[in-house]
């Protein structure tokens, strides 16, 4: 579709600065809510720059990782000192080069609402876990919980009206739980449940928060490459002026992000 033009995601180093510093505290949070056993067999669809495959290996014991990313400019980064036993892949979340059963848990990090057609990545991802393996996911909450993005865009659509299409809570609507349970559902998983989970996100001043927008990766950056300058700084003032400051200058916002999981279900007559 159109607006696919503003979802640009290459370059690791430019999304670590806009977004990967916190990924990796969701993910913690994220493994911890699935409490899964030592030594499965995993692998992270949509991995990026690899900070939900790092947390696996990390904390989860696991016998191996396979993360999963169309983008080479990620892998790359994602290869780029990961722990063992994480390995990192080109592959489509739509056809995953993993035979049938060949894992124990699949999973996804704020990467569900880019795939194509969500149920079918998902159905995907239940495809190469065994009969009774996890499927679990999570995705930014877009239309309030995800304070950067939610004052951004406020902001840019006050400056620019035609902005509003390309707000990520407008465009995602698979990023909330309903939404998720409804996916998981009909890709045939069960057991499913839902949960949110939120992370501070603190920038020691406007600056900090401003100049990744300027990166072009992701929608909100990629809407502020196309803009003009004068338009790009009415933008930046609206969103500076819209942002309350602590004492020393910095900003707190908080990041959540909403959680599913499920399990493939197990043929009856397989006993």
């Amino acid at each position: 579709m159109e607006n696919e033009r503003f979802d640009v995601w290459a370059v690791g180093g430019a999304y670590q600065r806009y977004m990967g510093r916190w990924s990796s505290l969701v993910a913690e949070e994220f493994t911890a809510w699935l409490n899964c056993p030592d030594g499965l067999r995993y692998v992270d669809v949509g991995c990026g720059t690899g900070a939900l495959s790092a947390v696996v290996a990390a904390r989860c014991r696991p016998r191996s990782v396979v993360g999963a990313d169309r983008s080479e400019g990620f892998v790359r980064s994602a290869r780029r000192g990961a722990p063992a036993p994480a390995c990192f892949v080109v592959a489509d979340a739509m056809s995953l080069p993993l035979r049938a059963a060949a894992c124990d848990v699949a999973l996804s990090g704020l990467a569900l609402n880019f795939f194509p057609a969500a149920t079918t990545a998902v159905a995907e991802m239940a495809r190469v876990v065994r009969p009774g393996g996890l499927i679990a996911g999570y995705v930014w909450d877009y239309a309030g919980g995800m304070e950067l993005l939610r004052s951004f865009w406020d902001a840019a659509v006050g400056v620019d009206a035609s902005a509003s299409p390309w707000d990520e809570a407008r465009r995602f609507s698979l990023c909330r739980p309903e939404a998720l349970r409804e996916v998981w559902g009909e890709a045939g998983l069960v057991e499913v449940s839902t949960t949110s989970i939120e992370v501070p996100t603190v920038f020691p001043d406007f600056a900090d928060l401003w100049e990744p927008l300027l990166a072009g990766q992701g929608p909100a950056p990629s809407y502020v490459a196309t803009l003009a300058p004068a338009d790009r700084e009415r933008v930046r003032h609206a969103l500076s002026d819209a942002l309350a400051r602590r004492p020393d200058g910095s900003i707190r916002l908080a990041a959540r992000a909403w959680a599913v999981r499920g399990r493939r279900a197990v043929d009856a007559t397989q006993g």
